[in-house]
């Protein structure tokens, strides 16, 4: 008798390159897998208030086979659009399973940079060919098949490297939860796009107060963007002036001021360390999203994204804010065209 054909396929090239990705949102136990035919989708958060997301476009796998009738006909009493493939696994264990052949970890790529806000020192090398994913940095790379059999079924993982194949089975889990945290990406309060090291080093500079918040403001006109904490150890403020080679993008329609957990953002710091750029989007309600691209070996690339939810006002600051708005209003008048 033939054995059925599994819902889901797919090889990779590099195990290095998966336990990279991945290891960039390891801050939870478990995480929500959606498979479709558009890529693999790894999905974690923490108490409603911090969320990581991997993104891996099935163009990144050197075969990739998603049975989509079989998914569909699976899954016809259930209620599920786009009929995927979701399920939860122990993010721990799949990492486990991914470096049981030892993986060189990736060291800061911008070490031997000069750390500046101003954007004339500390750019990467363009004609350097290495990327935090290539075999320079991550050493030999090892082939991993991922597999899915059928609804409720483990995900099968096999890892072969010099010969040696290794074949894990992980059991699959039902979701806890489906929803993103929302972003109104209609209501944008800002959209910055800068080179991710720069937000790395800020972030670094910031952190040696101790804090346990970080202020994100933003605003049309000088200061654009200040990030700034405070914390036993003293405060400390870094300032991005609106110079087209440190922002690259910087649209942002009025002043906004918010606060988040530093220890939330920390969660982040391991894709800033590796990425090249990065998106900070924040929508009217101070939902934070980090959206990191990162570049991979053979000219690829592929995002992880970060969301935030904000701090409560402290009381008198958010009428503080008002003030300063109001006055702001109060003040000059753009011209009309």
């Amino acid at each position: 008798m033939t054995a059925e054909r599994p819902l889901f396929t797919a090889v990779s090239s590099s195990v290095r390159q998966l336990f990279q990705l991945l290891k960039c949102i390891n801050f939870a136990q478990k995480a929500h897998v959606r498979i479709s035919s558009e890529g693999l989708r790894f999905a974690v958060e923490e108490s409603r208030v911090i969320q990581g997301i991997v993104f891996l476009e099935h163009a990144l796998f050197s075969s990739y086979i998603y049975s989509d009738s079989m998914v569909e006909h699976a899954d016809e009493d259930d209620d599920d659009d786009d009929n995927t493939i979701v399920f939860q696994i122990s993010l721990t264990a799949l990492l486990e399973t991914l470096q049981i052949f030892g993986v060189n970890d990736v060291k800061d790529r911008w070490t031997s940079h000069e750390s500046t806000y101003s954007g004339t020192a500390g750019s990467l090398a363009r004609g350097s060919s290495a990327t935090p994913f290539g075999n320079r940095a991550l050493g030999v790379t090892g082939m991993c098949r991922l597999s899915y059999a059928a609804k409720g079924e483990p995900l099968c993982v096999a890892i072969e490297e010099s010969g040696i194949t290794t074949t894990c089975e992980m059991v699959t889990y039902e979701p806890d939860y489906q929803d993103e945290i929302p972003l109104q990406r209609d209501a944008l309060a800002m959209k910055i796009i800068m080179r991710s090291h720069w937000l790395y080093d800020a972030f670094t500079e910031l952190s040696s107060t101790s804090p346990s918040r970080l202020t994100i403001e933003v605003s049309p006109s000088a200061p654009y963007l200040v990030f700034s904490s405070t914390g036993p150890l003293g405060s400390a403020t870094i300032e991005f002036s609106k110079d087209q080679q440190l922002l690259e993008t910087f649209q942002v329609p009025k002043r906004t001021v918010n606060s988040y957990k530093h220890s939330l953002i920390k969660a982040a710091s391991r894709a800033m360390q590796i990425a090249t750029k990065v998106s900070i989007r924040g929508d009217d309600q101070g939902v934070l999203s980090l959206q990191f691209m990162i570049e991979l070996e053979g000219g690829g690339v592929s995002f992880i994204d970060f969301r935030f939810v904000p701090l409560l006002p402290e009381e008198g600051e958010e009428d503080e804010d008002n003030e300063e708005d109001h006055d702001d209003d109060m003040g000059e008048v753009a011209p009309q065209d």
